[in-house]
Formats: structure tokens, sequence, C-alpha cells
């Protein structure tokens, strides 16, 4: 990679085919060769953000995802999802309102949008099978985590009831606000928890992010196992850097997986690094294996 490019940008950035990766026609057949797919009694559901290779044609990443055992290739919105459907594959987290990650729930002034455009992307996702619609807090901008916590359950209510009545779940993602997304409110796991406790909606739920929570409060395992029945999805990714979740990082991702299975979780586990090597699709097979228990 020529340079690191921030969530953030990327997504602002996917319409104009920011130049993230490259991948030659002879890299990729390579990929799809040494590929190797999940174990055939895995428990594991595998998904992958399709932001972190937003250079590879669609297509291409899904033939790659097809060979390397994935389910699912999410974050997209819905002219992407007859793409990926062509492939057997689902989207199992889908993008949410295009107001994005720091104009959230958390302020009055965005719930008309924000209710409009879920309200009209819900009954579109539901014909699609899918089962998860991210959204966000945004940011504080000096207000305090109780009033925020009032705002979003406010703005959230109609929507997630919409929701319910098509047997899909609204899931608000953890973000760290100290490297990636400064100011972000919903930036600590029990913020989130007091979030889906005041809305009580059983189809509110928590993305946990683990990359983002480890540079936020660490203590990755426990918070897992205490708060559990809270998280409808994971994301991972390499901590410091954002980059491959081998040895390279911090985290012990194999264990960090063994205790997901331990708690009976079902959903996605969706790698979210962004590669640094020359073969990217190696690099997502090697996440794939290790997250793969």
């Amino acid at each position: 990679m020529a340079k690191k490019i921030s969530r953030k940008k990327a997504i602002r950035n996917l319409g104009a085919g920011a130049a993230l990766l490259t991948l030659t026609p002879h890299a990729f057949a390579n990929s799809l060769k040494n590929a190797k797919r999940p174990k055939s009694d895995s428990q594991m559901n595998h998904s992958v953000c399709q932001w972190c290779y937003s250079s590879i044609p669609l297509e291409t990443l899904c033939e790659a995802a097809k060979e390397i055992g994935l389910k699912s290739i999410e974050l997209l919105g819905p002219s992407q999802w007859p793409v990926i459907e062509k492939y057997g594959l689902t989207c199992a987290m889908s993008n949410g309102s295009s107001l994005g990650i720091e104009r959230g729930f958390n302020d009055p002034d965005n719930h008309a949008q924000l209710k409009k455009d879920y309200l009209d992307l819900i009954p579109k996702a539901a014909d699609h099978g899918l089962e998860n619609i991210i959204c966000f807090s945004g940011n504080k901008n000096g207000l305090d985590d109780k009033k925020g916590i009032e705002y979003c359950s406010k703005g959230l209510e109609p929507v997630v009831k919409e929701a319910q009545k098509y047997k899909l779940n609204i899931v608000m993602e953890l973000l760290n606000s100290k490297v990636d997304h400064p100011d972000y409110q919903c930036d600590h796991t029990e913020w989130g928890v007091a979030l889906v406790d005041k809305l009580g909606e059983d189809n509110f739920k928590l993305l946990y992010d683990i990359y983002h929570m480890q540079i936020m409060e660490g203590d990755i395992i426990a918070t897992i196992k205490k708060y559990s029945n809270y998280i409808a999805h994971y994301h991972t990714g390499g901590v410091p850097g954002r980059n491959e979740i081998d040895e390279t990082q911090e985290l012990n991702y194999k264990a960090i997986m063994k205790a997901i299975q331990a708690t009976g979780f079902q959903g996605f586990v969706a790698q979210e690094f962004i590669p640094k090597g020359k073969d990217p699709l190696a690099s997502l097979q090697q996440g794939v294996s290790i997250c793969d228990v």
C-alpha cells in the first residue's frame, strides 16, 4: 500500500474508486489457487468488509470470497446486493444512512433524515433476506453521555420498531474516539449497553469491533463474555495499525474467537483490516483461517 486510508475516508471515496489496493490478474489467480477454505466442521460464519478491498472489483472479490469460504461481503448498499447474490453470498451487515458516522442518532436535528433513510432501506433489505443494518451514534459535539443515550433512544425508537415488522436488526457500531473517529459517542461498550437497555427492544444490538474496543478499553475476552447477549456482530482488525491480525499485532485472535464461540454466538465475524502485504487476498484468507475455530 502506498498509504494508509481510514475507514471514514475509504467509505467517502468508494464511489470515486479510491486506490486502496492494487491486485494484478496474476496475483489474483495465485490467491485463488492457494486459498484454504474453513474446515468443514467450522462453527464460524465468516464475512469481509468490502471497503478494505475497494479497488478490487466487487465481482472479483465475490469470486475470491467463494474460494476462501466466506458467506458474506458486507457494508454494501442496495445497488450492490444483487452482485453478491449471484455468487450465493449475503450481506451480513448492510450500510445504513448516507449521513454516515459523524451525524448520527444523538443529534435530534438528524432524526427526520435518519428515519426517512432507514424506513426506505428496511423493506429493501428484507426483500433481499438481510438481517442486520448498521447505525451510528454520531459525534458528541459537546453532548454529555446521558443526553446522548436519551437522544439516540428517541431517534432510534421508530426505526427499530419498523425493523421489527420485517424481522431485521438495527445494530450500532462501537468505534474508537482515540485514533480513528475523534469525538464519536458510542466509544465504550458500557455506553452502548446502556443504550440497548434504554431502548429495550430485542432487535437493537451492538456491533462489537474488536480493533476499536482494544484501543479504547482492552479486556476484550472478559467484555465479550459479560455482554455477549448485547452483541449481534463482530469486526476484526490488528492493533496497532488496523492491519493483518497475525503475529505482527498485540491481540490473540484465536483465543478471542474461541471465547466468542463459547458464548453460543451464531452470527457473523467480519474481517475489517487493511492488508499491507503484496497479496491482499492471501491476507484475507489468513485472517479467516485464524478466526476459524
